[in-house]
């Protein structure tokens, strides 16, 4: 996800994915502006921790509540019923116009990194509905894309067959063999093209929920060409980098009441907690979404963790400093779930039952939640804590 570290912090969020050909002056502007505020050294580190390229999300990483602001064409019932009634209207879609299974899953992707498979009212610029779709951009009104009838069916439409100079899924030449996230990006013309192929897993599951065939073969000369197997742009990822960065200053003593370690982390314990909690709740922005070790990693000062999967910060620790299954980290620790899925999740423990999460509250958002919330919500398995050392990170 390196190709975030400058620019994520101002435009991603749960559909901040620009649409068209070209981008708006503004945005281009603003981009431009962050770049220079990074390079003058003003602006907090805020790249990314994370390669999504390599994180395979799901549930407790993927699957979070419902965004807080009001959204037109909300299905009815959890955001998971919600999800699975939106794939479904997807499929329907491509059943329509007799594309493959494989179609679907490609769509669900971009959908769930745009909006997380909500009928969104609003989004980065004049991004709208499932695929964040712009109506400047000739994707059609915002009330047709958002309509809560008739909208999601009307975007998925555009997906797969595009709209005005916008070229949809059947549009682009040999998308069939193209890489699933190199499908969906030639659609969605995205600032973040990798982002696309972290959602596989979630979405196969969620179209196996759904009853959705995702093997299903397309039936017509245009739409049915023979599709080479699904593979997975998961594949080959290590678990950590090969950068290593220097170590900050010392950030003092961290301990367990049996061991102490020395930390040299860029922000002491109590600034690294003043940072998170001046972070979250009416101060987060929305950039955080699928992106807890790099949240984790910006607390403490850094850049990037240096690890790809969340869950594997865990092992990439001294074995002295992990805590299997204890359940009093003193504050400043770094707690640690198993989801189901190969990201895993991490949060920065603060003190009192409180963890510094994103995603749990909104999607994309930090929020201070109580620690048993990411097992009673997500279903998740509690790992154990560690320090807050990063021995990767840079």
């Amino acid at each position: 996800m390196d190709e975030r570290d400058i620019l994520h912090g101002a435009l991603q969020a749960a559909g901040a994915v620009k649409k068209g050909a070209q981008l708006k002056i503004g945005v281009i502007a603003l981009a431009v502006f962050m770049v220079g505020m990074l390079l003058l050294g003003t602006f907090v580190p805020g790249g990314s921790a994370q390669a999504a390229a390599c994180e395979d999300t799901g549930p407790g990483t993927s699957d979070a509540a419902p965004v807080s602001k009001t959204s037109s064409g909300h299905a009815t019932g959890s955001l998971r019923q919600q999800q699975i009634h939106y794939a479904k209207i997807i499929d329907s879609v491509a059943q329509k116009y007799r594309l493959p299974g494989r179609a679907t899953l490609i769509a669900l992707m971009a959908a769930m990194q745009e909006s997380t498979l909500q009928n969104l009212s609003y989004g980065d610029s004049d991004s709208v509905g499932l695929f964040q779709q712009r109506p400047s951009q000739g994707w059609g009104t915002k009330a047709q894309i958002t309509d809560p009838t008739t909208g999601p069916a009307f975007a998925a439409t555009s997906f797969f067959e595009g709209r005005g100079t916008n070229p949809g899924l059947a549009d682009i030449k040999n998308w069939e063999s193209l890489p699933l996230g190199t499908a969906a990006q030639k659609v969605q013309k995205s600032l973040y093209p990798n982002l696309y192929a972290g959602h596989e897993s979630a979405m196969r599951a969620l179209a196996k929920d759904a009853g959705i065939d995702l093997d299903r073969p397309g039936s017509t000369p245009d739409h049915g060409a023979p599709t080479s197997p699904t593979i997975s742009q998961n594949t080959g990822c290590t678990n950590s980098t090969d950068r290593i960065g220097p170590a900050g200053k010392s950030s003092g003593k961290f301990t367990d009441g049996k061991q102490t370690w020395t930390l040299h982390n860029p922000r002491s314990v109590a600034d690294a907690i003043a940072w998170a909690e001046a972070h979250a709740g009416a101060n987060s922005t929305g950039d955080w979404y699928q992106r807890c070790l790099a949240f984790t990693a910006n607390v403490y000062g850094w850049s990037y963790s240096g690890v790809i999967y969340a869950i594997d910060h865990y092992t990439v620790e001294p074995a002295s400093m992990r805590h299997d299954g204890d359940r009093h980290p003193p504050p400043g620790a770094l707690m640690y779930w198993d989801t189901g899925h190969r990201a895993g999740h991490i949060a920065v423990y603060l003190g009192n039952g409180k963890i510094a999460s994103n995603d749990i509250l909104r999607p994309g958002y930090i929020d201070v939640v109580d620690a048993g919330l990411i097992e009673s919500k997500w279903g998740a398995k509690y790992v154990g804590w560690t320090p807050p050392y990063f021995p990767k990170a840079g």
